[in-house]
């Protein structure tokens, strides 16, 4: 591993104590800007030592040090003067109050900070006019525990504080309650995030860096003397950019990471004389591919989720089952014996068994997971990935025979996901959207097997997709043509050098070492045998690279889109909303890709339910112990939102991005299934164009046939299985929402063939007779009475090919369209950029 700068170490320590949440500072951007920490600050505890008394404030008895008074601390510690020019007390100024106040009358209550500290000397152009917000609060005052104000408003203080850092448009404040401070970094459009420096662990010995940490981001100098790129905004600013150039750089690493798990599995194919994946590469290639990116997301959804603390924290998971202990041991092996890594098995077994007890739950002694349920750790989806045998007898009879995937392949894959440049990468800072920009690089590809011995060649972009080539059948090319023959099949320019080379050849040896400048060696460090798995790139995939979607940008697309909605609704209601309100809202990404619009939505959906449950007597959802913001984003995400998408692989991403944003400690996965779906938005009829078996509805000849009676049934009966599945509480098991949504399918697979011969009609023939002609000859079909089942045509199964990825919106989402005010009320999205 990489040794890291010790600059850099000092911060990546301090920070591994506090435990930030979300994004706060970088280490490598604190370092950039040349904030570098005094890890033996014994001045520093010495005088936070002078500031403190001590008080019982736990039911045990135990006294502990708080800080009675902020000036004092504030002065003293910090080195804070409290120049009227930089330091506003804004109770008692005029000029401060349109600016830092803010008036809430639907709760009656205003927010405002105790202090705000300017920019000094005021930015000129029109600049932001303040750096920070100052709340101080009782020591009996939790951060997270809700404060009771004025007025109506219920929310912690930690949530007032954002409110107001939101409202004016500062990025960052400061609360104080005497035990801790908490810094809380809250750009406009963008996740907050927080640390606390808490007074009795600055006060130990090991604290020292944490109050050297302290004072080094928040003495007077770093706000106000040093350079204005050194100054604390500017280091949030850059610790937020570094962040996004981390998920630039871990798509790459995320992308090799998927190469190594083909071989991975190509080297256990082998090992089992080619029966382990027989079958799906023989029925279909693509299986393969969406399994192996399933392992992928769920080893992103258990990082997620051990470093969000979400996961036991006890010593047995920690050390025997979490990905950062199965890591760390994988690194030790690797460093005692780095030769016989690819032939050390054992690694992918306990994978396997960690998937297995996310999905089906666990408990022994003090270790307790919850049964995860849910299509990402499915074991029955790909049983390939743990050989489950086929033998006959019940689950618990059967045992598995895990694939032989060398630890090494394990090894690499794990840390290509935790470790960049070898500093180990927080997904506790990364937001979701960022996550799932990530994830978004695995796609559009196909899986293939090499035709002859195969090599990858680089993408033509930074971030574009390497294609692989065979060597043979370039070799078989007149040199003449073999440069073209390359860029035809990788987008990529052969320089002069290069070209002269492959010309020249004679062996696929000499070819492989005249390439070796353009050859991407993550996709395939060594010449790849025929018949060898390979990850292909599709056209579209290999010219482009993937497009992050920020929350800087889909937080004013969708608020503009929900805001009006909920504006009006609140003026209909009498000035508050009600859950059954927000709850009928119906929102829809047409082109989802990994969720980020949809994501948004959740949240702000999500927000607007907590406001409804805290200042309405609307009735309120048991949430059982459960984060009040967490349930409810939870109950949105089932309720109000859809999506579509033509790629199959972009709607795991975006059911991924739900899960994690839905996430709760002691909760299944969001149910989702119903709501997220593969299909081509723009390829579909309407419930009448199939009813009538017609593209212009009514023109069939189907009127008073059992056909007409059944679509409909069908489709009714459909929308009350979804429409369950929606108003089901938070008592409904997955089991039982699957259940549901399965017999949904059931009905409406029939309805959808109708659907998908009528599309095919209307493609088939380029003039209206011969489109005519087509769906003629579909209809008769169907009304063949020496068919199977001649009382349900609807049953005939000859025509299960589908060739279009149709989506036939309204019996698809027939619980949206058969409402009083049909249809979506909001849909978000991409602009169409060009």
């Amino acid at each position: 591993m990489p040794r890291v700068d010790p600059n850099t170490q000092a911060h990546l320590d301090w920070m591994g104590f506090v435990q930030p949440r979300g994004l706060v500072v970088s280490a490598p951007a604190l370092v950039k800007a040349g904030a570098i920490l005094n890890r033996n600050d014994t001045e520093g505890q010495r005088l936070l030592g002078n500031c403190i008394e001590e008080r019982v404030f736990r039911a045990d008895g135990e006294a502990e040090p708080y800080l009675p008074d902020f000036k004092s601390f504030a002065r003293n510690v910090l080195g804070w003067r409290f120049s009227p020019r930089a330091f506003v007390w804004v109770s008692g100024s005029e000029d401060a109050t349109t600016s830092l106040v803010v008036p809430l009358p639907e709760h009656e209550e205003i927010l405002q900070p105790d202090l705000a500290v300017r920019h000094w000397p005021p930015p000129k152009n029109g600049g932001p006019q303040w750096q920070l917000l100052v709340r101080v609060v009782e020591s009996d005052q939790g951060f997270d525990t809700s404060e009771q104000g004025s007025g109506t408003l219920e929310a912690t203080t930690h949530g007032r504080m954002e409110r107001l850092l939101r409202s004016t448009g500062v990025s960052a404040g400061l609360i104080f309650n005497g035990r801790a401070l908490r810094l809380i970094s809250a750009p406009r459009g963008e996740s907050s995030g927080w640390l606390d420096f808490s007074v009795a662990d600055m006060m130990l010995t090991a604290g020292r860096p944490i109050v050297a940490a302290m004072r080094m981001l928040l003495n007077q100098n770093r706000l106000l003397t040093v350079p204005k790129k050194s100054r604390l905004p500017a280091l949030l600013k850059e610790s937020r950019e570094y962040q996004n150039v981390v998920s630039e750089r871990l798509s790459e690493q995320v992308l090799h990471g998927l190469y190594e798990l083909v071989r991975g599995f190509q080297a256990a194919h082998d090992i089992s004389k080619g029966t382990l994946l027989r079958e799906p590469l023989d029925e279909s290639p693509d299986t393969v591919y969406r399994a192996l990116l399933t392992v992928i997301l769920r080893l992103v959804f258990l990082l997620y989720a051990e470093q969000r603390d979400l996961l036991p924290s006890d010593e047995t998971f920690v050390r025997h089952y979490s990905l950062a202990g199965l890591h760390d041991r994988l690194r030790e092996d690797a460093a005692q014996h780095p030769d016989t890594m690819d032939q050390r098995y054992g690694a992918w077994a306990q994978l396997v068994v960690l998937f297995r007890m996310i999905h089906d739950g666990a408990k022994s002694g003090e270790m307790s997971l919850p049964s995860r349920q849910g299509a990402l750790f499915d074991p029955a989806r790909f049983p390939f990935l743990e050989q489950l045998p086929t033998l006959e007898g019940t689950e618990t009879q059967r045992t598995a025979d895990a694939p032989l995937v060398p630890d090494g392949t394990v090894y690499r894959v794990l840390g290509k996901l935790l470790v960049l440049d070898g500093e180990k990468i927080s997904y506790r800072a990364l937001d979701v959207e960022q996550i799932g920009s990530v994830y978004e690089t695995m796609m559009g590809f196909r899986l293939e097997s090499a035709t002859g011995v195969s090599i990858s060649i680089k993408g033509p972009k930074k971030n574009s997709a390497p294609s692989t080539i065979d060597l043979e059948q370039l070799l078989d090319q007149s040199p003449a043509r073999r440069r073209k023959w390359i860029q035809d099949r990788t987008d990529r320019k052969i320089t002069a050098r290069v070209n002269r080379a492959v010309r020249e050849a004679t062996t696929t040896d000499f070819i492989y070492a005249a390439l070796e400048p353009v050859v991407d060696k993550n996709a395939t460090p060594d010449l790849v045998p025929g018949g060898s798995m390979i990850l292909q790139p599709s056209q579209e995939r290999r010219r482009s690279g993937s497009h992050y979607t920020p929350r800087s940008l889909t937080e004013p697309i969708v608020r503009k889109t929900l805001g009006p909605l909920l504006e009006d609704m609140r003026e209909k209601s009498g000035g508050q909303l009600t859950q059954e309100q927000i709850l009928e809202i119906k929102v829809c990404d047409p082109a989802m890709g990994s969720g980020a619009f949809l994501v948004e939505a959740c949240r702000q959906l999500g927000d607007a339910l907590v406001d409804a449950w805290k200042t309405s007597s609307t009735h309120r959802e048991d949430l059982a112990g459960e984060d009040e913001v967490v349930a409810a984003r939870r109950i949105v995400a089932q309720r109000c939102l859809y999506g579509v998408d033509r790629n199959p692989v972009a709607v795991d991403l975006a059911k991924m991005s739900l899960w994690l944003v839905t996430l709760a400690k002691d909760q299944p996965l969001t149910f989702v299934d119903h709501a997220l779906r593969h299909g081509d938005s723009l390829l579909g009829m309407t419930t009448d164009q199939i009813k009538w078996f017609h593209w212009q509805s009514g023109k069939g000849k189907y009127q008073s046939t059992i056909e007409t009676r059944e679509v409909m049934d069908r489709v009714n009966h459909a929308s009350r299985l979804r429409k369950r599945i929606q108003e089901s509480g938070s008592s409904a098991g997955t089991r039982e929402l699957t259940g549901l949504w399965c017999a949904a399918e059931d009905e409406l697979a029939r309805v959808r063939l109708l659907g998908d011969l009528l599309l095919a009609a209307f493609f088939k023939g380029r003039t209206v007779k011969a489109r005519e002609m087509a769906r003629s000859n579909y209809s008769k079909s169907i009304l063949d009475p020496d068919s199977d089942d001649p009382a349900s045509p609807l049953d005939d199964r000859r025509f299960e090919a589908k060739p279009l990825a149709s989506f036939h919106w309204e019996i698809e989402f027939p619980e949206v369209f058969e409402r009083d005010r049909p249809g979506f009320d909001g849909i978000v999205g991409n602009p169409p950029f060009a």
